[in-house]
């Protein structure tokens, strides 16, 4: 079935946004919408480019342990986009998504191989230029089902692949270390006006990596207990080794708490995750885990503000392939400048990090032996970004 379902996916592209039937928030993350009456088609483009001043200034011009912002200490072009999607109605009951990016961020979605644990998709440097490429359907039962079989975005964690869905320009660890996207079919249904259930039959944790036939599953509730608390629930459960003994699937969760205000949104994301290492004596089991916490507030006008701390505990090198327990402090302001029918974003942040363990540690001046670069604790960066966005009225 999975085999059919990739076999829709044109031979080169991808957009932006979360599900079929609404637009991107602007002020919360991508998996957020905004409806819009007066058409279901929409398009839009989007550039992002960064200088990161990274003060350990790392040779290699790297940011270690890190799939999103990659480069440090150069101009950057992170992401270039262009998308289109048609929302579905009672109406109108078709919807699709289709978008094509390109920049360093998606270069951190395919994976490396690793024997008898991890390999590429055949064509994975290719699907990469796509982050949406699916069809929807909403089924006339009950409240209606949303059916969506291609590929989409993922509905793990807070963050979008996309800073300008974000309060902050960089992304925590947490996002880089889940899915982004998941190539598979859906079925959303909303049981109540303040609870919503969906499943997922998808082709792994990472939709580029194939190291198995096996397909996996994931489920999501989404509960709103008031009109500015939400309570997000999401597990994962699948075969992610070449090893597909039950003993070896993988588990992960994550829990997501957001209280909004018209100038000021708090939020938590925790996430946890889980599996026995086939590829060593003993399938011994391999432990990660991330939190952080998001303040934005709107000061006046087009400026905003955002505070992050975060942490990420990697016990066994299984995610970000060291053993390391990461934490960071992210501020960031944001100026909102509306261009003709654009809207442009500059954003001035501050980062520091600190990674301690083992195998801990940020890339610097030197090298430790030839080929090997030199570590340090910690690292302190200053990062200025510009975020352009077009959509259609």
């Amino acid at each position: 079935m999975l085999a059919m379902i990739v076999a829709l996916i044109p031979p080169a592209i991808a957009e932006e946004g979360a599900s079929p039937a609404s637009r991107l928030a602007e002020l919360l993350t991508g998996l957020n919408y905004i409806s819009r009456p007066n058409s279901l088609w929409r398009y839009g483009a989007y550039l992002d480019l960064s200088y990161a001043v990274n003060f350990n200034f790392p040779e290699n011009h790297r940011w270690r342990s890190k799939l999103t912002t990659q480069r440090v200490n150069e101009l950057t072009p992170n992401m270039v986009l262009g998308y289109v999607w048609k929302d579905m109605n009672e109406s109108s009951r078709w919807g699709m998504e289709l978008a094509i990016q390109g920049g360093y961020d998606p270069d951190g979605q395919v994976p490396q191989e690793i024997p008898g644990r991890d390999r590429p998709l055949p064509g994975a440097e290719t699907l990469k230029h796509f982050s949406r490429a699916n069809a929807s359907y909403l089924a006339p039962v009950g409240t209606g089902v949303k059916l969506t079989a291609g590929l989409f975005n993922s509905f793990i964690g807070y963050e979008s692949f996309y800073a300008k869905n974000n309060f902050n320009y960089t992304r925590t660890y947490l996002p880089d270390e889940s899915p982004y996207f998941m190539i598979g079919v859906s079925a959303e249904y909303q049981l109540r006006e303040n609870l919503k259930h969906v499943l997922y039959v998808i082709n792994g944790y990472n939709y580029l990596s194939r190291p198995n036939d096996l397909p996996s599953y994931g489920t999501q509730v989404s509960w709103k207990p008031s009109s500015r608390f939400t309570l997000t629930q999401n597990f994962y459960y699948g075969p992610d080794q070449s090893n597909t003994d039950l003993k070896h699937w993988r588990f992960f969760s994550n829990s997501i708490v957001e209280w909004k205000h018209d100038q000021l949104i708090l939020a938590m994301s925790y996430d946890i995750g889980t599996e026995n290492a086939a590829e060593f004596s003993g399938s011994p089991r391999t432990f990660w885990m991330g939190g952080a916490l998001y303040f934005w507030r709107h000061i006046a006008g087009p400026w905003a503000a955002a505070v992050r701390p975060e942490f990420y505990w990697d016990r066994n090198g299984r995610l970000t392939g060291a053993e390391q327990f990461i934490k960071a402090v992210t501020t960031t302001l944001e100026y909102k400048l509306p261009v003709a029918s654009t809207i442009a974003r500059l954003r001035l942040e501050y980062r520091y990090d600190d990674s301690t363990g083992q195998q801990g540690g940020f890339f610097t001046g030197g090298e430790v032996s030839p080929g090997v670069p030199s570590l340090k604790q910690s690292q302190h960066q200053l990062i200025s970004a510009i975020l352009w966005t077009f959509d259609s009225p």
